[in-house]
């Protein structure tokens, strides 16, 4: 567009690597103290996620002062998934840009909004360019130097400030929902270590999951015979333990999908719908539900229930969640001491039919509204994904 104005990342904004690991030993962190970003924390909606963030003193905070962030900041994953980009809101002002990561502050007199910054980075030819320009061989890195030399194309500064008042909404939206249904797992999970582990009956039994249902095990395609792989999601969606990482309890969509002919070809188990899926093999742990027929890999078992089943998916999705499954390994490591005969042997405690009946009709209204509230996500996803790269290339104006 002749009045968008042409620039790199480094004319509008300092770029700045987060500190070294000499700077910020392991042996620093803490339990409790100042977020400490890393590449692991960025999410996927230029979001921090503080599941598993780690933290740093105060004093060692204000002895890193620099690497500190503030509001309108963008933070990037430096090494591994260097497309990856979040934006700092009011709340994590005086968080660190920890080891791994680049911090972006803009210069007070650069005509952009910061919001809109972070949606530019958020499309594919932002994410292409990233990945494209990232050095190393094991792993793509990115520094000051490349990520200033990012190009830029941008709109008059009303035409930034509408396209964000139209893109923050859904946003808002979306993490309203997300965090909606964080609300409802967690009175979900309440009210099962409520009822099944902090006052189990003395009558109630232990039997082999293997008693009780049936567990199958995914399977994949011979990955050098790319034919039986697609990305088109018209073919069978295949369950990674990536996408159970992303997929909240619902599972709606993966990442790769295989042809009819290789699930066919290779005797693919198909997992029906409303079905509970677990990874059990390097990342350990991880469960679902299928909202549809799908497929999975070998590190997947999912649970089949018959008529004698005596216990609700629900059920069964907290106790495969909050199970302690070092317990099952003979080694120091998980990855290696997990198999599918373990889980086949895992025992689970069979309540009475009419306490399980009370908790299967309390909880599963939770379990509808989070799915529904995730049908609804998805929605405004779609609707944010295809306005973004229109509204960013001047294919749809904004009029202001």
């Amino acid at each position: 567009m002749s009045e968008w104005i042409e620039c790199t990342l480094g004319e509008i904004a300092n770029v700045q690597t987060g500190p070294f690991g000499s700077q910020l030993h392991a042996s620093d962190y803490v339990d409790f103290g100042i977020p400490s970003i890393m590449p692991k924390d960025i999410g996927q909606r230029l979001n921090i996620n503080l599941d598993s963030i780690a933290y740093i003193t105060e004093e060692d905070a204000q002895r890193l002062d620099k690497y500190r962030v503030k509001q309108n900041d963008l933070v990037f994953s430096r090494r591994g998934d260097v497309e990856k980009c979040a934006f700092i809101t009011g709340e994590m002002n005086g968080w660190l840009c920890g080891t791994g990561c680049l911090k972006v502050e803009f210069f007070p007199n650069a005509e952009v909004v910061p919001q809109f910054m972070a949606y530019y980075f958020s499309t594919r030819e932002s994410k292409h360019w990233l990945t494209s320009h990232a050095v190393g061989t094991t792993m793509p890195n990115l520094n000051s130097t490349i990520l200033g030399n990012f190009p830029l194309e941008l709109p008059t500064l009303p035409e930034q400030k509408a396209i964000t008042a139209v893109l923050a909404p859904l946003d808002d939206k979306i993490d309203l929902l997300h965090r909606q249904n964080k609300t409802l797992e967690s009175m979900a999970q309440t009210l099962f270590r409520h009822w099944f582990m902090d006052e189990t009956a003395v009558d109630w039994e232990e039997k082999p999951l293997q008693d009780v249902l049936k567990i199958a095990i995914g399977r994949t395609p011979p990955r050098k015979e790319s034919q039986w792989f697609s990305t088109i999601p018209s073919d069978m969606k295949w369950v990674s333990i990536k996408d159970l990482g992303s997929s909240g309890v619902f599972i709606f969509d993966t990442s790769e999908y295989l042809t009819m002919e290789a699930v066919q070809k290779f005797n693919i188990p198909v997992i029906p719908e409303n079905t509970v899926v677990l990874s059990f093999k390097m990342t350990v742990g991880r469960v679902g539900i299928t909202t549809e027929p799908m497929t999975s890999n070998e590190a997947i078992a999912h649970f089949k229930f018959n008529e004698n089943t005596p216990f609700a998916k629900e059920y069964l999705y907290f106790f495969l969640k909050l199970f302690r499954y070092e317990e099952l390994g003979s080694t120091s490591s998980i990855v290696t001491a997990i198999n599918s005969q373990m889980i086949k042997e895992m025992k689970i405690l069979i309540p009475d039919a009419t306490t399980m009946t009370q908790f299967a009709e309390t909880v599963s209204v939770l379990f509808d509204k989070i799915k529904k509230n995730q049908s609804q996500i998805r929605t405004l996803e779609k609707l944010r994904d295809t306005l973004l790269p229109k509204l960013m290339s001047g294919e749809v104006r904004v009029r202001l």
